[in-house]
């Protein structure tokens, strides 16, 4: 069995925090809540520590922070229905940028792997797609309408200009530019879970997405090309994803989110049972019907529910956890 070791327990915000992400160089990750701010926290030694709040860019609950894959952005997604870009370009952390046009509150903000995109998603049932069209100027380059419900997550393909939504409609939405007419369009939807997805993210190559749900289940999804090995048919002559794992019994509430490690393969997991999961694919896995097992749970992580997750890009093993409870947790899992 591995085991789960706390390293570092970080208070500062005010209330319930909502998110954490690590920023590429794993050497600095940002935080945000209902407080309204976001804090930038590095380690100076053994210590991590808050080395500047952002404080003047929301009206209302921050609930999603994402740095831009050079690092120099980070992009905020509020319940006041804006997304703000935020830069260091003057030596200072400040917002140079708020994209306006979600009636409500944004739930979730993704930034594309070349840094020349952006998504957002919000209550209004909508998701976004911003292209980057100068220092500090974004224009959007589509409004997708295809959830029927609150849009929770949005997340990119690791290597692909392929965009994932999940949704309080029970579904995941897989988009993709049409090449013929530059249009947005959704390409895939995922059917299997039985209540509101929170989370979703893809593994390291792309080919696989790991989905938590309301309704207590994690599932592995895979990618089935046009001409597939397997033989999965391909209308239209689009990817079609389907769902090869279901992990069930683990959890016993909702689970808030999920994090696939793009270094060890693990998959950690948020609970609003106040637990962390580490789940990891078995030596006997098959493609097709991938098998995981529970590598180690830590029930008590926090004393509250456990809000996001996300694994260090660059320390392998070492993930990040927040709360309602008010506090950010490190971790360390060894196998």
């Amino acid at each position: 069995m591995g085991r789960l070791i706390l390293e570092h327990t970080l208070q500062g915000h005010k209330g319930r925090i909502w998110g954490v992400a690590w920023h590429p160089k794993g050497n600095v990750f940002a935080s945000c809540g209902e407080d309204k701010a976001i804090r930038i926290w590095s380690l100076t030694g053994s210590t991590w520590s808050t080395k500047t709040i952002l404080s003047d860019g929301h009206k209302r609950t921050i609930r999603e922070i994402r740095w831009s894959p050079c690092g120099q952005y980070l992009a905020s997604a509020s319940f006041d229905a804006t997304t703000a870009i935020w830069s260091k370009s003057s030596g200072e952390f400040e917002c140079n940028a708020t994209l306006e046009g979600h009636e409500n509150e944004v739930k979730s903000v993704s930034w594309s792997r070349s840094g020349g995109l952006l998504a957002t998603c919000s209550r209004d049932k909508s998701v976004w797609i911003w292209e980057v069209a100068g220092d500090d100027e974004f224009e959007c380059a589509a409004v997708l309408n295809s959830h029927t419900q609150d849009v929770k997550r949005v997340v990119w393909h690791p290597t692909k200009e392929v965009l994932a939504s999940a949704s309080y409609d029970n579904t995941i939405k897989m988009y993709a530019e049409d090449p013929v007419d530059n249009d947005w369009d959704c390409t895939a939807t995922l059917t299997s879970h039985t209540s509101t997805i929170w989370g979703i993210d893809f593994d390291a190559d792309g080919e696989r997405l790991v989905s938590c749900s309301d309704d207590t289940t994690i599932k592995i999804w895979k990618a089935y090309h046009p001409g597939n090995s397997a033989g999965v048919a391909t209308p239209d002559q689009q990817t079609v994803w389907k769902c090869v794992c279901t992990l069930s019994g683990q959890h016993s509430r909702a689970i808030y989110d999920v994090s696939w490690c793009k270094l060890t393969g693990l998959i950690a997991t948020a609970c609003g049972d106040d637990g962390i999961r580490i789940f990891k694919e078995t030596s006997d896995s098959k493609p097709d019907e991938p098998t995981f097992e529970q590598l180690t749970a830590e029930e008590g992580a926090h004393d509250q529910d456990v809000n996001s997750v996300q694994w260090n890009p660059v320390v392998a093993g070492q993930l990040i956890s927040c709360s309602d409870d008010g506090t950010i947790k490190i971790w360390k899992v060894t196998e």
